[in-house]
């Protein structure tokens, strides 16, 4: 029998594995994945229309999983009452007193809703880690050749509709990937050259084709830490469609809801938001199926309360919950929006905070979940203490501020628990509400409270820097 050979490379093996070890060590977490993250945005979305905040007639089982297996907040506020301020708010951590774009822009120069060349976003952040970045659905913030295309503003990769318009249409000719147009199987009845308006044919369901394009990209980029934006335009109603046809709640089909006793335009909403919902069940079913979820933060939220613009009637399914108003108005019933988040192991399940919060504190948040610092002039707080359980190191806002310049314009400001609106912008007189004690903002205290009036008020002035761009308008 041969003489085994001693392996004299051996104790240079485990001194190595040994040193490795050590090394992961003194640098916790060194070893670990970057956490993907997936920010799901609804459009028009409002406070009460999730089981999860109280909803009865929709179905919403996998929201209502994602409650359950995670966090939910009850205060917390989008960036603006309308889309494209709110978009960018959540974008650039600014509130709507200095963020560069502060409404839609209506008939005006969609130049005016872009994001400005050189401007940072959250999206920057992630890339700036070394994350692979995408946007899927809605942008509403760049045209096509403009600063504020996705692709400049930190996305390496966009399909979906730039324009917001075009977004209202459910059954397209087209979409844009990057800077070029794809065309869909949809023949239009009346469409502009932006893509607004309705199908006479309609082939390919614009939200379906969105998210599987979104799951496909999460198989190809699976391997390495992602950031997600899913920006769906859910349950957001054609307003020309409305228009053109009486019911601008565009979907494939009713689902459950196709023997109720309603209005189709009702039956439409329940169905957007169940195929929504649906459609962040497959997502969460993507997650698992790639071993990605315990690596994964997933948020859901809403860029503003609920419309009522396709014809249908938001008092029938209670959209607004115990809120006042809804989208355009600033009573908390036209931006206070579901915020659910999830991620396993992090944050604890079936949790529930009250902590004030808005679409502009996730700038600071993942600015900290990937270490780099947040730039002055920044209204934003990071969530992350709320979100991993450290309730006492989060730090808050001394004031919201959110304002509008439609309608005539109005104001608002959240500080403590008390919430101020003026109507017109500046000049209006100042209703003041305790929301602690009065939710649904019915009881104006600002007579019985003078000295908190004046203190809104000031906030207000001392939050809005004039803009020549954004003048009010009496209009939508």
């Amino acid at each position: 029998m041969p003489i085994r050979q001693p392996d004299r490379s051996r104790p240079r093996r485990i001194a190595l594995v040994f040193a490795a070890a050590m090394l992961a060590l003194a640098r916790p977490g060194a070893a670990e994945r970057k956490p993907n993250v997936v920010f799901i945005l609804a459009d028009d979305l409002g406070y009460g229309d999730l089981g999860a905040y109280g909803q009865k007639l929709i179905r919403t089982p996998s929201l209502d999983r994602l409650a359950a297996e995670g966090l939910r907040f009850t205060d917390f506020y989008a960036g603006s009452t309308v889309c494209a301020p709110s978009r960018a708010v959540l974008m650039t951590g600014r509130h709507t007193g200095h963020v560069s774009v502060r409404g839609n822009a209506g008939g005006g120069a969609l130049s005016i809703q872009t994001l400005r060349k050189g401007e940072r976003t959250i999206a920057h952040l992630f890339r700036d880690a070394g994350y692979a970045t995408a946007l899927f659905g809605k942008w509403g913030l760049g045209e096509i050749g403009s600063p504020g295309h996705p692709g400049r503003m930190g996305f390496d990769a966009f399909f979906g509709y730039l324009n917001q318009r075009h977004a209202h249409n459910y059954y397209p000719s087209f979409l844009v990937r990057g800077e070029g147009r794809v065309p869909l199987r949809n023949v239009p009845e009346k469409q502009d050259e932006d893509g607004a308006g309705w199908a006479r044919t309609r082939a390919e369901y614009s939200h379906d084709v969105i998210a599987d394009a979104a799951l496909r990209w999460i198989d190809e980029n699976r391997a390495r830490p992602f950031f997600l934006y899913l920006a769906v335009t859910l349950p957001h109603a054609n307003n020309e469609a409305k228009t053109g046809t009486g019911d601008g709640q565009e979907v494939p089909d009713y689902g459950p809801y196709a023997e109720k006793p309603w209005p189709n335009p009702d039956k439409g909403q329940a169905a957007m938001v169940s195929r929504l919902d649906r459609d962040v069940g497959r997502l969460l079913a993507k997650l698992e199926e790639r071993g990605l979820a315990k690596d994964t933060l997933v948020l859901f939220s809403s860029d503003n309360g609920p419309h009522q613009e396709g014809g249908n009637d938001p008092e029938r399914f209670d959209a607004n919950g115990p809120l006042r108003g809804l989208k355009r108005a600033l009573y908390d019933g036209g931006i206070r929006v579901p915020l659910i988040a999830r991620w396993p192991g992090r944050i604890a399940p079936g949790s529930a905070a009250s902590h004030v919060g808005y679409l502009g504190d996730f700038f600071a948040t993942f600015a900290e979940l990937l270490g780099q610092p947040v730039e002055p002039g920044r209204d934003s707080v990071s969530l992350l203490p709320t979100l991993t359980g450290r309730a006492g190191d989060q730090k808050g806002h001394e004031y919201l501020y959110w304002e509008f310049y439609e309608q005539g314009g109005r104001q608002a400001v959240r500080f403590g628990p008390w919430k101020a609106v003026r109507e017109p912008m500046k000049t209006g007189r100042v209703q003041l509400f305790d929301l602690s004690k009065d939710l649904g903002e019915a009881n104006d205290l600002a007579a019985a409270e003078p000295g908190l009036a004046v203190r809104a008020a000031r906030y207000m002035d001392e939050a809005h820097v004039p803009d020549p761009a954004w003048t009010v308008r009496q209009g939508r």
